[in-house]
């Protein structure tokens, strides 16, 4: 698009940098700010971006290619208006852009002008076959043409790969205008291809059915499709069922929820196969349609938070209602969000307050235990993973992490009884989780206690997972701590391939290759270990004057003066 505007641009943005002195800042011009709003899109820092082309569009309003990315930034940032007014001056000029028709057709859909809707997708210029049909379907219903809008939904199912959109959203608008039997029998049927297996779909579907007085079967369809595991939100709508009220429709009350829902569902279904950034263009639209629909709204601060940009998700997550089912899952992301942004306090404080107002679900104690271990405050830890374990009235698989943290939490404290009694419950949950197999494993082994039954856990564990560098060092070194010295070597040297920088793997490796008599190759092995204890997450759990005291003396003397037994070779019968 506007080949010749580009080049113009870049050759001056060329020029303009050839001119400047070495050091000097170049913003506040049509150059600097293109480039620093380029660099800023690279980035990924949306702000900056929408800055800085919004500063080059004042500089060159006529320029499509500045229009189009300051359309492009500001609809990530969730300013659709001013997105839309940046693609009218775009679309007017007689450029062609689909960033600027998204916008375009939101504006239209914001003000519920359907007729001009239809005239702008039948003329070509919506947004892309996945969506513009089901536009067409909505807006005919907004005008009050059910029929028509019934008959396009239906075009549109034959569409190769349309049929399953197409179905889905033709049973919401059924039961947007009450009839809810016709929209029963679309979602009972395997036509909407899973769509309505969604979350969304299911509760979408429970409310068709409670319409009907069918609410046994809408109790049955939930514990089909969740079991036991509800979280707030679908608690209470079973309860309600439970109790034989009628609960309201409430997925689409009319035609600009309908098309919100457009793109709410595309965005659903590209979160896994495009890229976040296009995905966020769909959530942002499908917010400014209905703000308070807070599935968008989470998904808009999620894709946010994967892109690196923590501030921005933190606000997005903070849109959620505090009476709104899923405010906990919000301030559970806004925590999760703060973290990322390095504000650790503030994360903490979000939690904690939450484990008071939401202190009835597991997950707010659980993720608390876990950010509390993560900052090594073990016992408030342990406190928090209790309280989690405590809310279960009958103890499942899924419960074996909450075991597992908390044992860790107890282990890094010195309680190794109560440590150990964990672990244990953790595999009684789950008896071949190789995360669970191999820390108690290793901890046994460092302990040199039961090294036997060590070396069990430790081979299970590696057979599950054989490409983890963690699991593979610990079978070497249980080999190592029986004596079986030459067994040990090949395991270390291939947890040395998968983690070459990790401390630990390197001084294993090195007391390995000592054991069995390679003195130059162990030594070498120690100053890399003590080469990397500046990096990682284990560098602070390696004894540096330890290793250097192997470097000078070599490793039969430390354990000579550590009162340790000598290295012995294992009998040829293990």
């Amino acid at each position: 698009m506007a080949q010749s505007s580009m080049k113009r641009l870049l050759g001056s943005a060329a020029l303009a940098l050839c001119l400047m002195a070495p050091g000097s800042v170049f913003a506040n011009s049509l150059a600097g700010d293109y480039l620093a709003g380029r660099q800023a899109s690279f980035d990924g820092d949306i702000q900056a971006a929408a800055s800085y082309y919004g500063r080059a569009v004042m500089h060159d309003p006529e320029n499509p290619v500045i229009l189009e990315r300051a359309a492009l930034a500001e609809i990530s940032l969730g300013d659709v208006e001013r997105a839309a007014a940046l693609s009218t001056k775009l679309v007017n000029d007689g450029h062609r852009s689909q960033v600027a028709h998204m916008a375009l057709v939101a504006e239209l859909a914001a003000s519920e002008d359907y007729e001009g809707l239809i005239a702008r997708v039948e003329d070509d210029r919506g947004v892309g076959p996945l969506v513009d049909g089901l536009l067409l379907a909505w807006s005919q219903l907004g005008k009050g043409d059910m029929s028509a809008a019934l008959v396009q939904f239906d075009e549109l199912s034959n569409q190769q790969g349309m049929r399953n959109f197409a179905m889905y959203h033709k049973a919401l608008a059924l039961a947007s205008v009450g009839d809810f039997e016709s929209a029963a029998g679309i979602l009972e049927n395997a036509g909407t291809g899973g769509m309505q297996l969604t979350r969304r779909g299911v509760m979408a579907h429970v409310e068709v059915l409670s319409q009907l007085d069918r609410n046994e079967d809408a109790l049955t369809l939930i514990d089909t499709a969740f079991g036991g595991d509800l979280d707030r939100g679908l608690s209470q709508m079973r309860a309600a069922l439970d109790a034989g009220e009628a609960i309201p429709f409430t997925h689409i009350r009319g035609a600009r929820d309908g098309l919100a829902e457009v793109f709410y569902t595309l965005a659903a279904a590209l979160a896994n196969e495009a890229n976040d950034e296009f995905t966020l263009l769909y959530t942002r639209v499908a917010q400014y349609l209905r703000p308070e629909h807070v599935d968008a709204i989470l998904l808009t601060a999620s894709l946010l938070d994967e892109m690196g940009q923590s501030d921005l998700a933190v606000k997005a997550y903070a849109e959620v209602p505090e009476d709104h089912p899923a405010y906990h899952a919000a301030e559970l992301g806004r925590a999760a969000a703060l973290r990322d942004s390095d504000k650790v306090d503030a994360a903490v404080e979000v939690l904690q307050r939450l484990a008071k107002t939401h202190g009835d679900q597991p997950i707010v104690h659980s993720t608390l235990g876990d950010t509390m271990r993560q900052l090594e405050r073990y016992e408030e830890a342990i406190d928090a993973y209790t309280q989690a374990l405590d809310l279960f009235e009958v103890e499942t698989q899924r419960q074996w992490f909450l075991h597992y943290a908390r044992a860790i939490s107890y282990e890094r404290l010195g309680r190794w009884d109560d440590a150990e009694a964990d672990f244990r419950a953790a595999l009684e949950l789950n008896p071949d989780q190789p995360q669970v197999l191999n820390y108690l494993g290793y901890s046994l082994v460092e302990k040199q206690i039961k090294l036997d039954e060590a070396l069990d856990m430790i081979e299970r564990a590696a057979a599950a997972r054989p490409d983890s560098g963690y699991i593979i060092d610990s079978l070497g070194w249980v080999l190592y701590r029986l004596g079986r010295y030459e067994e040990a070597v090949g395991h270390m040297e291939r947890a040395a391939e998968l983690m070459p920088v990790d401390p630990i793997v390197n001084d294993h490796l090195g007391d390995v290759y000592w054991a069995v008599g390679r003195k130059t190759e162990a030594r070498f092995q120690w100053r890399r270990a003590l080469s990397f204890t500046i990096y990682g997450s284990t560098a602070e759990e390696v004894n540096a004057d330890r290793i250097r005291a192997k470097l000078e003396v070599g490793l039969d003397q430390v354990l000579a003066d550590e009162g340790a037994p000598p290295l012995q070779v294992a009998n040829d019968d293990g």
